[in-house]
């Protein structure tokens, strides 16, 4: 009876290590997310920023409003002085329309003077002084018009600047760039924030990237695109979902201390990238296995 109970339990071992033989993971590593760094684009105290850590964000929603008041007068500034340009257009217009009636009356006197120059009865210096008169008048037409160009090119400046300005007061509402979970707030509502200073950092959590390391010989069994078996931890045991293979490293590194592959005293070791679809039970830093 002894020797059967013996027989029986030796049989059990040796299956159960196959069994764990066969589930032994091929690669292990931990799921990370493409995180994504939130910028402040223009200066200035910070007058609503809601959301919370763990919230999560539409694409295009506004998530930060910086205060734009100072752009706001600027603008004003801005559009007065186009305003003002107006007025000096019309003088401008009323001038060249006088000018031009004035140089119809001399062309229309040089005629008469003309003539009475062929018959005698005029003198070769009143036809010069007309000459030189209505060369005059045409002068003073071309350095009207040229004020007047001046003054829309001044105009389509103040115009560029307002714009200017406007997207300066646009980029004051910082919007979400893609749909995803804010990780981490690192200013709040009231603060001072300055161009190119983090305001959080998000990512996109329906997709989680489990970097896992394999050594050089199992390199054949690993092709970009492949489909994967992904285990992760859950409570009461172990989960299996899918993912594919998104990218291999080109060159080796030496095995972090951290890190377990197939063959533990291998000096050096491939990273690999599996993207892994999650339904909300992947967290980021959560360690996970990969089977071929």
């Amino acid at each position: 009876m002894k020797y059967l109970i013996f027989i029986a339990f030796l049989v059990l071992t040796t299956f159960m290590a196959c069994n764990n033989q066969v589930d032994q993971a091929d690669a292990y590593g931990n799921f990370e997310a493409i995180e994504v760094m939130i910028s402040a684009e223009s200066p200035g105290r910070i007058l609503s920023f809601e959301p919370m850590e763990g919230t999560e964000l539409d694409k295009g929603q506004v998530v930060v409003v910086i205060d734009t008041f100072q752009l706001h007068l600027k603008r004003v500034q801005l559009e007065s002085s186009v305003a003002s340009l107006g007025p000096r257009i019309s003088t401008l217009d009323a001038q060249i329309n006088a000018s031009h009636v004035q140089l119809n009356n001399l062309e229309r006197e040089k005629i008469r003077i003309d003539k009475l120059v062929e018959g005698g009865a005029a003198t070769s210096k009143q036809k010069d002084d007309m000459e030189g008169q209505i060369a005059l008048l045409n002068a003073q037409i071309i350095a009207i018009e040229s004020q007047k160009a001046s003054v829309f090119a001044e105009r389509n400046i103040l115009k560029v600047q307002i714009e200017q300005v406007e997207d300066q007061i646009d980029r004051s509402l910082v919007r979400n760039p893609k749909e995803g979970v804010m990780l981490t707030k690192y200013k709040e509502q009231g603060e001072i924030a300055a161009p190119g200073q983090s305001l959080y950092k998000m990512a996109n959590m329906d997709e989680l990237i489990l970097r896992a390391y394999v050594s050089g010989n199992q390199l054949s069994e690993v092709i970009t695109g492949n489909s994967v078996k992904v285990m992760f931890d859950v409570d009461g045991g172990m989960e299996e979902t899918t993912g594919v293979v998104s990218w291999i490293s080109p060159r080796a590194e030496f095995t972090p201390k951290i890190i377990q592959t197939k063959e533990e005293r291998v000096n050096l070791v491939y990273a690999i990238k599996v993207v892994v679809p999650n339904d909300g039970s992947l967290k980021i830093g959560m360690p996970g296995e990969v089977v071929f």
